[in-house]
């Protein structure tokens, strides 16, 4: 289990680490002939990307207050310290782009997925909990807490990993396709992490 705990901490720190340099590197190199458009996928990453970071960001807190089992508060801390970086930077970049934050597009446009059924309940992008399995794991504790919090987080994983790799394929700004891609190695080393957290309190991601 401490080998979990030292990668978990690694990976954060360089994630930290690299946040800088990217930030640097746009300014630097994303002068005005490469700033992306309003309706681009750049913009529409970064905007969508935004949001289900902050659901991963709350869902964490929550399950920090939820148990005292110092594993799964060191990796909500973790997702939590990473996806509020990686968000300040996608807001950031929007700024630096004179972009606005918000659209009127329906989320994953910028995908060719605008026209999807929504999941509905506050559940805007794949992956993203429901409005009433937020109030559940926020009602949940001990293990309770711990095995949704990793089904939830599995999940959502799987839906950011989704948008990444639209990114990685529609993007046109390097940086932004190289933090993307980023997030699509990290998020899959911690699913993996998490199946085998799952499996140590007798549990399964959900199908």
């Amino acid at each position: 289990m401490r080998q979990h705990v030292g990668w978990i901490a690694g990976t954060a720190a360089a994630v930290l680490v690299a946040a800088g340099a990217i930030t640097y590197a746009v300014a630097e190199d994303g002068g005005a002939e490469r700033t992306p458009s309003a309706d681009s996928a750049d913009a529409g990453f970064a905007r969508d990307m935004a949001v289900h970071h902050q659901q991963a960001v709350e869902m964490s807190y929550i399950v920090r207050d939820r148990t005292k089992d110092e594993e799964i508060r060191r990796l909500a801390y973790d997702i939590a310290q990473t996806q509020a970086n990686q968000r300040g930077m996608l807001l950031g970049w929007l700024d630096l782009w004179e972009l606005p934050k918000v659209s009127s597009d329906a989320p994953m446009t910028w995908m060719g997925m605008g026209d999807m059924p929504s999941a509905g309940d506050g559940a805007l992008m794949p992956g993203m909990a429901t409005n009433t399995e937020m109030k559940k794991l926020e009602g949940l504790s001990g293990k309770q807490a711990e095995v949704f919090y990793l089904q939830l987080m599995t999940d959502h994983h799987k839906g950011g990993i989704h948008m990444a790799e639209g990114c990685v394929d529609k993007c046109t700004v390097d940086v932004e396709k190289k933090l993307a891609q980023g997030m699509v190695d990290g998020q899959q080393s911690e699913i993996d992490l998490m199946k085998d957290m799952l499996e140590e309190r007798g549990a399964k991601p959900r199908p």
